[in-house]
């Protein structure tokens, strides 16, 4: 399902023909040149792709419009070698729809001072360029993201990356569609929002489809299908019967593999890639989607639970935009229940009723059929496990009535003082930063919800970046946070952000 896409970045140089042909050769040479190093950099996730030197306001906004409309182009990284008279650029900028990136670098790292004279000033002049270049986009008031260094140092390449992922993050938000099995949980305020809005400030087409709809299309699936499914399950994790008859766990476990069937079945023909689900209204389901739940996210589709829709949508973007990397460690929909409060050992048990993404798992995944109290179903079938130790980001999208608000929070995942054999669920256990006092109450003031998409492998700056790109406000807890300066700052984006 988490199809990565082929997408390329375009590296848009700005200059002029004030100091003649000779300087744009060189120009378009050392353009090539820095291309070059950074797609063999290993240090990218995309492609660059050299585009002519941007010299004219006709050429500028030819270029820039072509990039909108290149289905493969991601976003633009700029680069003014020279000078580039900015108002040049006006109605190109105003006119483009995607991610961009101004690199501010220069060609040569030091500067030659044996040989340095008048021609080489004029020719390498990134400082000077680059500072008219970023005038006009604070001039116009747009977004975009700067980074400066030199081209060939790993951080700045790093950046550079890490940037790219946030703008396939932006382009594909708006090919995000939420399919809502039933609706939200009745009289519940958070997981509620605007969907209209949604769709206007994010792209998100959110959808309600009757729960039986769905089911039709579980009980259609063949039990030669969900035999070899449930094969699949048997030999990938550990079979926890705990008491259990087997043969009586395995059909608990065959109606999970039958839900994930269905379900995927379902989602790929209507083309959705993300889905929620509600135990207050399963309809002819046998059971509460558990383990088919978990296995469709860690294929790369977003959940929420009880209609949360906004979450869903998070977590599958976050999942986009982790796509690929090397050593990931996981992204999922999560939820918090209960604190530890014990001095030096504070932290929040995260966790669901059934459904946490196991990409998350630490060790060994096993698989457990328990009652549940919700839903009035029979046991369902579940993957248990704890989540991997580390940094991590939990991300909360609210709605406020007049705008939507993105709260990030940096966590440290841990493991729990000691086991909990008798909570058959996936859990992890995280201290929020500065620390769970300042971190929770900080949460609660900014208006968080119970649920978050949480990630070890994205970072605070990319979700920051993308909030930026959609429009929204951003609010970081973070090792700096105090109660303080956060409530002063959510004050002042009162402000700032009201429509």
């Amino acid at each position: 399902m988490l199809q990565e896409k082929n997408y390329q970045f375009w590296f848009c140089t700005g200059s002029q023909d004030l100091y003649g042909e000779e300087c744009l050769a060189h120009v378009a040479e050392h353009a090539k040149k820095i291309v070059e190093a950074l797609n063999t950099s290993g240090n990218l996730p995309y492609e660059v792709v050299w585009k002519p030197t941007l010299i004219t306001n006709e050429l500028i906004r030819r270029t820039l419009n072509q990039a909108n409309m290149e289905e493969t182009c991601a976003g633009v990284i700029t680069w003014m070698h020279t000078f580039s008279p900015a108002k040049s650029w006006i109605l190109g900028l105003q006119e483009y729809r995607k991610p961009l990136l101004h690199l501010h670098t220069q060609f040569n790292r030091e500067i030659p001072y044996d040989a340095i004279d008048m021609d080489f000033m004029n020719e390498n002049q990134a400082a000077h360029g680059d500072r008219e270049y970023g005038h006009i986009f604070s001039r116009l008031g747009m977004e975009r993201k700067v980074v400066m260094g030199y081209w060939e140092d790993k951080d700045v390449q790093q950046k550079i990356g890490s940037w790219m992922r946030t703008a396939v993050g932006v382009i594909e938000s708006s090919h995000v569609r939420v399919m809502r099995i039933a609706d939200n949980m009745r009289n519940v305020a958070v997981t509620e929002g605007d969907k209209v809005e949604a769709q206007i400030q994010f792209g998100w087409e959110v959808d309600a489809y009757p729960v039986n709809e769905i089911a039709e299309a579980v009980e259609a699936v063949s039990q030669g299908d969900i035999n070899a499914l449930v094969e699949e399950y048997y030999t990938k994790y550990k079979i926890l019967l705990e008491g259990r008859d087997e043969q009586e766990f395995r059909r608990h476990v065959a109606v999970q593999a039958g839900i994930e069937l269905g379900f995927e079945r379902f989602l790929e023909e209507k083309n959705y890639q993300a889905v929620v689900t509600h135990f207050g209204d399963l309809g002819s389901l046998r059971q509460l989607p558990g383990l088919a739940i978990q296995r469709l996210m860690e294929k790369g589709y977003g959940f929420g639970a009880e209609g949360d829709w906004k979450t869903a949508a998070l977590v599958r973007i976050m999942k986009l935009m982790t796509a690929g990397m090397k050593e990931a460690k996981g992204t999922s929909f999560m939820e918090d229940y209960t604190y530890n409060l014990v001095q030096g050992k504070e932290g929040i048990l995260q966790a669901h009723m059934l459904e946490v993404c196991p990409s998350i798992a630490d060790g060994a995944i096993g698989i457990k059929v328990q009652p549940l109290t919700m839903g009035n179903r029979e046991d369902p079938a579940r993957l248990v496990f704890t989540a991997k130790e580390g940094a991590g980001i939990a991300a909360s999208l609210i709605d406020l009535g007049d705008r939507f608000r993105l709260l990030i929070n940096e966590v440290d995942c841990k493991k729990t003082e000691k086991a909990m054999p008798k909570l058959p669920v996936a859990t992890a256990f995280w201290t929020p930063r500065p620390n769970l006092r300042t971190g929770a109450e900080a949460w609660i003031l900014a208006g968080g919800a119970h649920h978050t998409a949480f990630s070890y492998d994205i970072s605070a700056e990319q979700l920051g970046d993308w909030a930026a790109y959609m429009g929204i406000e951003a609010v970081y807890i973070d090792a700096d946070t105090t109660i303080r300066q956060f409530k002063n700052e959510l004050l002042w984006n009162s402000v700032a952000y009201r429509k």
